[in-house]
């Protein structure tokens, strides 16, 4: 089973974490159980869990940060009608991780009993890829430049 830090240690000032994101896209994932989502992400992704407590997580891999929130901390907010009831999430979209060894990923996905839409490939636009499936049905995609 995948260590994970101490629950809620170590937690950013929401107003300062928010201040200092970069520039570009941002991905928060809505999750029934944060805990079984980033175990996920963290024992097939290499993902490194910056904070994480019962229903919000911080976590980043290969450069790139997103977040994880709970469907119950979304209880208040206009997505909670987006998720009710859906069981596979995310359709049509991919998350990819520029940077992860897909082959790896794959191997560690298989290795968890993780299902594998499509194994490891060489793709004419230059990356090798796989695209992986979470425990939620989130559709994860890392990929590397393919040596030339």
């Amino acid at each position: 089973m995948t260590d994970l830090p101490e629950k809620g240690a170590g937690r950013p000032d929401p107003m300062v974490f928010g201040q200092g994101l970069s520039n570009g896209v941002g991905v928060n994932i809505l999750v029934p159980d944060v805990e079984a989502s980033i175990r996920w992400q963290v024992e097939v992704l290499e993902a490194e869990v910056l904070y994480w407590e019962e229903h919000f997580a911080i976590l980043r891999a290969q450069g790139s940060v997103w977040l994880v929130h709970s469907d119950w901390s979304y209880r208040d907010h206009e997505m909670t009608g987006v998720v009710k009831g859906v069981e596979a999430r995310g359709a049509g979209l991919e998350i990819r991780i520029y940077g992860a060894d897909p082959d790896e990923c794959e191997a560690r996905a298989r290795q968890a009993g993780g299902i594998v839409l499509a194994g490891s490939l060489d793709k004419p636009h230059g990356l090798r890829e796989a695209y992986l499936i979470d425990p939620d049905g989130y559709i994860w995609v890392p990929g590397i430049g393919i040596p030339g």
